[in-house]
């Protein structure tokens, strides 16, 4: 048994999360998660609503309560929305926790300690209009190096050069839109991680089984002259982790946020009672993290400052905290010919989604044509498509057929039936190797090849069951017929176990219907499709999947499209 640390790219407060969002992190960490404890592997998978920066503070004065009431609100929306998408975290924090506050300002002094932060005077942005200091990206304007007008403070999206708002050409305020801005003067930190880059070459080459999208973004910030340059770690805000000795500031958001990973840790122990030493096996290596391997899962986005500036904040500490073993990046997902746009109302969003479909329709649809390798994109066609021939075609159908085929003529137990013969051999043999390579993939987070192994052992069933044709052989044979019959009832069981990491609920109503509750994995086929024995009784499943109508698909289509230019 491993022990398994899995963490999820916090989603911020503000709001509820598209599907593109949610397929980028949260969704393919908990396909892991689920898979890991499914093969027995004690698992700690973790996550967290991002609370901090000007973001939540406009979005709570908009909506007319403090932010710290607005972020306490939003945190149960999107609780409550990540139960519904059976999202199966160990625990899911808040980043304004008192565990995080204190472990900021923790690593924030071992920093101090170690010369990596320095104090300098800085040169911000402040609006008169706005009557304040504007974060990074509350700052737009025309990029020096590529000329795309809209650059953001931090960071140009066209040329991905990483500025400053002072480098931006007619810079202006996207809170007011106001242009009378002007520098002042104002006294910051700054992580030096300019001192780091070796350290963190050497630590990224070491990584060779990470893939081409996560080295290939860090080593491009590392390489980049501008790309590990030392960056401020706080603001002037009123909300977020105070800074000692400096009134007026707090931690800037970048800083805190992922160390709410190991702050939502210690708030799941305080939950279950437990001591700090809970916690601290999972992340610290002088405490037993040493045999943890560390998994995160996030979309391209966040990859910088998960290979470059929160380890520059572990390793920065010199104390052993546990650094992560593995990143699981994903590119973008897009919706119909465009982008997901919450201002234009375009696009499904995770709310929207629940309201409309059990979660099984959406996680199966989101995990089989996840963009692991390039962007991919969300169409109705395709989604009704892969709905109807996979889950209601293929998975459910096989369901269906067998269980009322018993019924009707053996009644609702397992019948005893005669030995198996060729055509069940060369089925076992088949699902033998099936299941090893989708174990296989499944280890090495490969998401569509795993979603695409585990369709092609549902159609392993459904084409043997075609074959051995047990309606036909009842008439002549019964004792063949009830043979086959018991196979595949304990198909339906070994289905349910493989699949539910990507459909819980429709797995644990299989296995429901089965009346089974071993859910073990079936390392040794032939003795999995013998859980069951003769005489075991089982009941009808209602119907796993029901089909996606043209009509509603259009009706959907229309409802989702937004506001077009």
């Amino acid at each position: 048994m491993a022990r398994i640390l899995i963490t999820s790219a916090l989603p911020y407060i503000n709001g509820i999360k598209h599907l593109g969002n949610l397929v980028g992190s949260q969704l393919p960490a908990d396909l892991y998660a689920r898979y890991c404890r499914g093969r027995g592997h004690e698992v700690m998978f973790i996550c967290a609503t991002d609370e901090h920066g000007t973001p939540a503070e406009l979005a709570a004065a908009k909506a007319g309560i403090p932010v710290a009431d607005y972020c306490a609100q939003l945190h149960k929306v999107q609780a409550d929305i990540a139960d519904g998408f059976r999202l199966s975290f160990d625990h899911f924090g808040r980043s304004s926790s008192p565990q995080n506050h204190e472990l900021t300002q923790h690593f924030a002094a071992r920093l101090a300690d170690n010369n990596l932060i320095e104090e300098v005077s800085d040169k911000q942005v402040y609006s008169k209009t706005d009557k304040r200091f504007l974060p990074d990206r509350y700052i737009e304007g025309t990029c020096p190096n590529c000329g795309y007008e809209q650059a953001r403070g931090d960071q140009c999206d066209e040329c991905t050069k990483p500025l400053s708002p002072v480098d931006l050409i007619e810079p202006y305020s996207t809170i007011s839109g106001s242009k009378d801005l002007e520098v002042r003067e104002t006294k910051h930190l700054f992580l030096r991680q300019s001192r780091m880059v070796d350290q963190l070459d050497e630590w990224i080459c070491s990584k060779s089984d990470w893939s081409i999208l996560t080295t290939s973004i860090a080593k491009k910030w590392l390489d980049d002259g501008d790309g590990l340059r030392d960056r401020g770690i706080t603001r002037d805000l009123d909300w977020g982790v105070p800074v000692p000795e400096m009134p007026g500031k707090v931690f800037y958001v970048w800083f805190d946020a992922p160390i709410e990973y190991i702050g939502a840790t210690a708030e799941w122990a305080q939950t279950q009672g437990l001591d700090d030493a809970a916690w601290q096996r999972w992340w610290r290596t002088d405490k037993g993290a040493d045999d943890v391997r560390y998994v995160q899962f996030m979309g391209k986005d966040n990859v910088p400052f998960h290979t470059l500036s929160f380890p520059v904040t572990i390793m920065g500490s010199n104390e052993p905290w546990k650094l992560v073993d593995y990143i699981k990046s994903f590119n973008y997902l897009n919706y119909d010919g465009g982008q997901f746009s919450t201002s234009r109302g375009r696009g499904v969003f995770m709310d929207q989604a629940l309201s409309i479909l059990p979660s099984d329709y959406w996680r199966w649809w989101l995990l089989s044509h996840a963009p692991e390798n390039s962007d991919s994109e969300f169409t109705w066609e395709n989604f009704q498509a892969s709905v109807n021939k996979d889950l209601a075609d293929v998975l459910g159908n096989f369901a269906s057929r067998v269980t009322k085929f018993c019924r009707a003529k053996f009644g609702e137990v397992v019948p005893e039936g005669g030995e198996y013969g060729a055509d069940e051999k060369a089925l076992i043999e088949t699902l033998t190797k099936r299941i090893k390579a989708y174990g296989e993939h499944m280890d090495a987070m490969e998401i569509r090849k795993s979603a695409a192994e585990l369709r092609a052992i549902w159609v392993a069933g459904n084409e043997y069951l075609q074959t051995a044709a047990p309606w036909s052989k009842f008439k002549t044979d019964p004792a063949a017929a009830a043979a086959i019959i018991r196979l595949s009832l304990n198909l339906i069981r070994l289905y349910a176990v493989l699949s539910a990491p990507f459909i819980p609920d429709a797995a644990k109503a299989l296995q429901d219907a089965m009346k089974c509750a071993d859910t073990s994995w079936p390392d040794d086929v032939q003795a999995a499709l013998n859980t069951l024995p003769a005489g075991h009784e089982f009941t009808v499943p209602e119907v796993t999947f029901a089909k996606i109508s043209d009509a509603q698909r259009e009706e959907w289509q229309q409802q989702f499209s937004g506001k077009r230019d």
